[in-house]
């Protein structure tokens, strides 16, 4: 997790958990910002699928070792 956090992370960190993920971005999204960019929808589904995965690898290797 904490190589996650330094290398994917930036300045302000990563956006792990999906409820503070969603909010933030659909608040960038909603709100009439100026010059603002992209809310960057293609990463929006990593912080839900993401534990979805690694729980599953997880509960795999735990039953075959």
């Amino acid at each position: 997790m904490a190589s996650l956090v330094t290398s994917l992370g930036g300045a302000t960190g990563p956006a792990l958990n999906p409820a503070r993920d969603l909010g933030s971005r659909l608040m960038h999204a909603v709100l009439p910002l100026q010059h603002k960019g992209s809310s960057h929808w293609d990463y929006a589904w990593v912080p839900v699928v993401a534990p979805i995965v690694g729980a599953t690898v997880a509960t795999i290797c735990i039953h075959l070792f």
